[in-house]
Parts: structure tokens; C-alpha cells; sequence
């Protein structure tokens, strides 16, 4: 099962402690975790079901590739990182 951990800073704004949950892509993985924590689903999903622009996920250290479908491959060894994404200048 993959590994999702998430930067401190978001447990200020909602609970999301580090869980490991089933998943073969990115989708399965977050409905699992959200079964858990389901305010973290409007926290990182718009409308849609696409992840919102300020959050960053890395699979495996690899910048998630499809924001909208989510549907990058997922391992059972697979770390998931989630972020607020950064910007400014």
C-alpha cells in the first residue's frame, strides 16, 4: 500500500496525518485516504474532481504529471507527498 504523507504547514488548515491506504494510480490512492479524512477532499479537489492549483503531489519524487484525471501509476511502495504549491517572487 503507498505511503501518503503531507507537508506540515497543511495540518494547519485540516487534519492529514500520514496514512498508508491501497490504490493502483493517484485517484484510488486519494479516495482511500479521503475515506479516512474526508475534509481533506475539498482541501485539494475542486468541483471537478482535478486537483486545485495550489496543491503539488510528488509520486515517488516525480512531480504528478495528470492534474486532472490523477491517474499516474501508484505502487505498493509508493510514497506520496502533498504540498501547497509555491509561488511568488
Amino acid at each position: 500500500m503507498a505511503r501518503v504523507s503531507f507537508t506540515p504547514n497543511l495540518d494547519r488548515h485540516v487534519h492529514c496525518p500520514s496514512e498508508t491506504v491501497p490504490g493502483a494510480n493517484l485517484r484510488a490512492v486519494l479516495e482511500s485516504y479521503f475515506a479516512l479524512h474526508p475534509a481533506l477532499r475539498s482541501y485539494l479537489l475542486d468541483e471537478q474532481g482535478a486537483l486545485r492549483k495550489h496543491v503539488v503531489i510528488f509520486v515517488d519524487g516525480r512531480q504528478l504529471a495528470d492534474r486532472g484525471g490523477l491517474l499516474d501509476a501508484v505502487s505498493d511502495t509508493s510514497e506520496v507527498f502533498v504540498m501547497q504549491a509555491l509561488s511568488g517572487g
